[in-house]
């Protein structure tokens, strides 16, 4: 099976959730480093354009998310299980979303004017909107408490059973985490406070990092182009016929996610599956590759 290839960053919050599971599954990845901002010459050839951290490649299918990330890592690789369940991924949802929306004032208000120029001119690109430090810091004291509520709810649910998954750690506890490693990595004395009280959290809260990354070794940009260039896409998972858009294999169409980072990613329909829209797509770099989206949180198109 080839090597599972993650282009990420190290102080990306979100490729922390793919590092742990590499971890919890004992797995042997490489590492690509892709920049922080635009642009990313080895990153977008694979992606078509998408541009969000992390991406995961095997051989030359491409999956962006973390959602269809961790999805892809369970079916290729079942044991120790991950998921337990339909409930595990509303948990992730949630902290993908509201948990993570929280988290990110509190981390730049505090941060202010010392965030570099050129990330808020990307990241007001990515999301569209101004990444407004001074609003952030406005309102972080408020969100304080909002995320000390949420940091009580893992606290709650780890009285009925040592991990959020229940008898062991999975997906669950990976996803909660990000939150918490994201704010403790960029404030340490910030976590520290918010989790004052809340014993059962803080246990827990080494427990998941002890669960390393797996084996990594590191892979430049251009060597996992090359991979991707004498691979072919892997067998394509089943097209839900039922798909309530009509929408048809080999049919061109347009993929974004419905949040930020909502630039366009073109390619002809491989499958529209329940979980996942897959897409094939070509480029000189990298010859074919199947570029994988979850549903939840993308939207689809016929272009």
């Amino acid at each position: 099976m080839t090597t599972p290839i993650l282009h990420h960053y190290d102080t990306s919050p979100f490729s922390e959730k793919v590092r742990l599971l590499f971890g919890l599954k004992g797995l042997a990845w490489s590492s690509v480093i892709i920049p922080v901002i635009m642009p990313k010459p080895d990153f977008t050839p694979l992606t078509g354009g998408y541009r969000r951290t992390p991406a995961l490649q095997i051989g030359a299918d491409v999956y962006c998310d973390t959602q269809v990330i961790l999805a892809e890592l369970e079916r290729r690789f079942p044991e120790p299980r991950a998921v337990n369940g339909g409930l595990d991924w509303a948990i992730n949802l949630w902290a993908d979303r509201l948990f993570f929306q929280t988290t990110v004032p509190i981390i730049f208000g505090e941060l202010g004017d010392n965030v570099p120029a050129d990330f808020i001119k990307d990241r007001e690109a990515l999301s569209g909107r101004p990444f407004d430090t001074a609003a952030m810091k406005s309102v972080a004291p408020a969100l304080t408490a909002q995320w000390r509520a949420q940091a009580g709810w893992i606290e709650d649910q780890l009285a009925a059973a040592p991990w959020l998954s229940g008898d062991r750690c999975g997906l669950a506890d990976i996803a909660a985490y990000m939150n918490v490693w994201f704010l403790g990595r960029s404030l340490p004395h910030m976590v520290e406070r918010f989790t004052t009280g809340l014993p059962r959290l803080a246990d827990w809260q080494g427990r998941v990092a002890a669960l390393g990354h797996g084996t990594r070794t590191e892979l430049s940009g251009p060597d996992a182009l090359a991979v991707a260039k004498a691979a072919e896409p892997a067998p394509a998972p089943a097209h839900d016929a039922a798909n309530p858009q009509g929408l048809t294999v080999g049919q061109a169409v347009m993929v974004m996610a419905d949040d930020y980072g909502r630039d366009p990613i073109r390619g002809t329909l491989v499958a529209a599956a329940l979980d996942r829209t897959v897409i094939a797509r070509e480029d000189p770099a990298v010859g074919t590759v199947h570029v994988h989206f979850p549903k939840t949180g993308y939207l689809v198109f016929p272009a």
